[in-house]
């Protein structure tokens, strides 16, 4: 595959406000989660929320667009200089040759939900929410575009929480294919009654702070959080990060489940390697999907002890932020390509008493280390499978 430079990326989540509040939670080994005050009715559950997202109206000139998902859009956007980042990069190649790539699991049904509770004796939408655009899928992205004035193709992405992962892959085809020159990939998903009760009827929802790969692990956490990337060609920034490959594969085995062998979680991480030309010795840490469900963890700790050996460390994040659904890949491939900034290997929050299905890869405790290329995994509903692979600049597979 043709590598691309990342120029720039930022994350907002239960873990902070950008990438330094990332970077210090991650090295404290502290977690985002709180008990559950969100819910629009009582829900014994705990949560990533990302604090300060109430006061954080929208600018007036967006106000058409108000919801708590765009709310949480902006807020990312405005993390890590990342809007200086593209604008520069639309005074380069030009607002249509930059494309916009957006991975969401429920976009802003929030505001529909809200919608929904206020409805006037009519049975009609309250005035403030007759704002059709934000009542739609495609909510996110066309909100980002006319934020940022891009004016490329722009694609929701929607696969449950491979989402914000196959965002990259969409991004390097196009760009590959000579249609646009740049890229601006992300996600974005804010917590709603939808997900919190829905996950929690399937019998999903842990009482307690979700315990990846933990032996009594009982279920997933839920959060929201923001990431965006900005993805060029390599000559434009040779000293920036690299996406060396990706992988995608869908298994359809099961509505909820994975594919009791990994089917397609393993061909989408061998088809990454092989894109990236790498070997599984080479990888020096690999983010895991790692939602604390039993058999989403059982069938990834196997993955993980057939394919790599032990100087590859694994670890979830999920401990530290919930499982942010369509957001998850990207913010969690913002914490693959810290990895290779800071040499910093997250411990797997959580996992107190180890599932002894998990092998020798495993980091339990923050490590310090060398990290050249990192992997990040992201597994969703449906059998919707995605690896993204990411190196150093300069490494030679």
């Amino acid at each position: 595959m043709m590598p691309l430079a990342v120029t720039a990326y930022t994350a907002t989540s239960a873990m902070g406000h950008g990438l330094d509040a990332q970077r210090e939670t991650l090295e404290r080994m502290r977690s985002g989660l709180r008990p559950n005050d969100f819910s629009s009715a009582p829900l014994a559950c705990w949560i990533g929320r990302v604090d300060g997202l109430e006061q954080a109206a929208l600018p007036a000139e967006h106000a058409s667009w108000e919801c708590r998902n765009n709310r949480l859009a902006w807020l990312g956007l405005n993390q890590d200089g990342f809007l200086a980042q593209v604008q520069e990069a639309r005074q380069r190649h030009g607002a249509s040759r930059i494309g916009l790539f957006v991975g969401t699991s429920t976009s802003s049904i929030g505001a529909t939900e809200e919608a929904y509770r206020r409805l006037d004796a009519n049975g009609d939408f309250p005035a403030d929410m007759q704002r059709p655009a934000i009542h739609a899928p495609h909510s996110l992205a066309a909100f980002v575009a006319a934020a940022l004035g891009l004016e490329g193709p722009c694609l929701t992405v929607s696969t449950a929480c491979s989402s914000s992962a196959k965002v990259f892959a969409s991004a390097q085809r196009m760009i590959a294919l000579g249609l646009i020159d740049a890229a601006v990939v992300g996600g974005v998903d804010t917590l709603c009654d939808s997900v919190l009760f829905g996950f929690n009827a399937l019998e999903l929802v842990s009482t307690q702070p979700c315990r990846p790969f933990d032996v009594a692990r009982d279920g997933i956490s839920i959060g929201e959080a923001a990431g965006f990337a900005l993805l060029q060609r390599v000559e434009a920034a040779p000293q920036a990060p690299r996406l060396l490959g990706y992988g995608e594969a869908s298994d359809a085995h099961h509505m909820s489940t994975p594919h009791p062998q990994g089917l397609g979680a393993g061909l989408a991480l061998h088809t990454a390697l092989a894109r990236a030309g790498l070997e599984a010795a080479q990888v020096d840490y690999l983010n895991l999907h790692g939602t604390a469900s039993q058999k989403n963890d059982e069938v990834e700790a196997a993955l993980v002890s057939r394919t790599f050996p032990a100087t590859t460390r694994a670890s979830s994040t999920k401990g530290f932020t919930g499982h942010t659904l369509g957001a998850s890949g990207i913010l969690e491939a913002t914490v693959a390509l810290q990895a290779i900034e800071h040499g910093l290997v997250p411990g797997n929050l959580g996992g107190d008493t180890p599932d002894p299905a998990c092998g020798p890869s495993f980091a339990w405790r923050n490590e310090h280390q060398p990290v050249q290329v990192a992997l990040s995994n992201s597994f969703g509903f449906g059998g919707n499978n995605a690896c993204l692979a990411f190196a150093a600049a300069g490494f030679a597979a």
